[in-house]
């Protein structure tokens, strides 16, 4: 079999491992590799954990979804109608301006910072050069047409997110700060000696030397570079909050009863823009308690007290069952369901810019 058409099968490298370690804890390991620290409501002192009565997916059900699921084709070549973007260097403080690079990659121009979420620009998403999710779309903006990168949030460890190649690459050229949740400083550290990295946990907060505060906010998640570390580093969403502005952004999260969505929006009392999740979410009984889908999405985006959303983790990566344009099209459904007008909450496609009206 093509080692390609056995990566389709098998999900290996970002998805599948990370799905694979999904399942319960690992008794063959009996201490943290990434993260020591005191037991919380989410830490039990090895393992994170969403709450505790948390249900996860033995691995006979990933085995039962490669097995029996109904993968779509997607085509080899994706190509956004946007072309490559080039960025300004800086916008004014008042400017508040979102670029898609891909995937869950985009660039947050706010306060004059220059923000990176979850940055790849590698081909695929995976532990392996040669196997694993590749990329359908080139990036929305070169990495050498980026401006000088002043801060940079990882979400969490899966290989789609925590893209260390990149990150090396940024380090070397601009030396940003690095934001990320407890224990995946020691997975960066590893590779990165010179790595700037802060660590935070839910709830905490830090202020940027330019002023800006970077909240760690909660979300439903799991984490996984493997098949003996899951759940050992923590996942976060983060809120952005400048003078000016307000944004919410989760890398990855799945809906379950909207409380993550709900109690953030009664800590910060709404937000300018929420930056979510809308892609990797078929087949839904397997992927629900991780991967919102979009009518799920638009449902956070009012729980959350958003004026605008963004849909990202779609159209670049295939890692899941959905065909490459169902994320679109679903959005746009449950918008229509909920009458709110589409350019509330859009899915952004490589090298599109959007800014928040004046």
């Amino acid at each position: 079999m093509h080692r390609r058409n056995f990566f389709k099968w098998t999900g290996l490298g970002a998805l599948g491992l990370a799905l694979y370690g999904c399942g319960r804890n690992n008794k063959t390991l009996s201490q943290n590799r990434y993260y020591s620290g005191p037991t919380t409501d989410h830490f039990d002192g090895t393992y994170f954990y969403n709450s505790k009565d948390q249900v996860t997916a033995p691995m006979s059900d990933l085995l039962k979804w490669k097995l029996f699921g109904n993968r779509a084709k997607w085509p080899e070549h994706f190509v956004s109608p946007y072309s490559a973007n080039v960025p300004e260097t800086s916008l004014p403080a008042k400017t508040l301006r979102v670029t898609m690079i891909g995937h869950a990659s985009l660039l947050i121009q706010m306060h004059g910072l220059n923000i990176l979420t979850d940055p790849v620009y590698s081909k695929r998403v995976s532990p392996l050069q040669y196997i694993g999710p590749w990329r359908h779309n080139p990036p929305g903006v070169a990495f050498e047409a980026l401006p000088k990168i002043d801060v940079v949030l990882v979400t969490h460890n899966h290989y789609d997110h925590l893209d260390i190649a990149t990150l090396a690459r940024l380090i070397a050229r601009d030396n940003p700060q690095i934001y990320t949740p407890l224990g995946n400083d020691t997975i960066i550290h590893k590779d990165i000696q010179a790595a700037n990295v802060q660590t935070g946990d839910w709830g905490d907060v830090f202020t940027h030397k330019s002023g800006c505060k970077i909240h760690f906010e909660p979300c439903q998640h799991w984490s996984a570079r493997g098949t003996n570390d899951r759940r050992m580093a923590l996942w976060s969403a983060f809120v952005l909050e400048s003078t000016y502005h307000k944004i919410y952004h989760i890398g990855d999260t799945g809906f379950g009863t909207g409380d993550n969505y709900r109690k953030v929006a009664a800590k910060h009392d709404g937000f300018d823009l929420a930056i979510l999740p809308i892609g990797a979410y078929e087949p839904r009984w397997f992927m629900e308690e991780a991967h919102q889908n979009p009518a799920e999405a638009v449902a956070g985006l009012q729980l959350c007290k958003a004026r605008y959303g963004l849909g990202h983790h779609w159209g670049t990566f295939q890692l899941t069952d959905e065909a490459v344009e169902a994320p679109k099209r679903a959005l746009a459904d449950a918008l229509a369901k909920q009458a709110l007008t589409e350019d509330r909450f859009s899915a952004m496609q490589p090298g599109q810019v959007w800014q928040l009206p004046v």
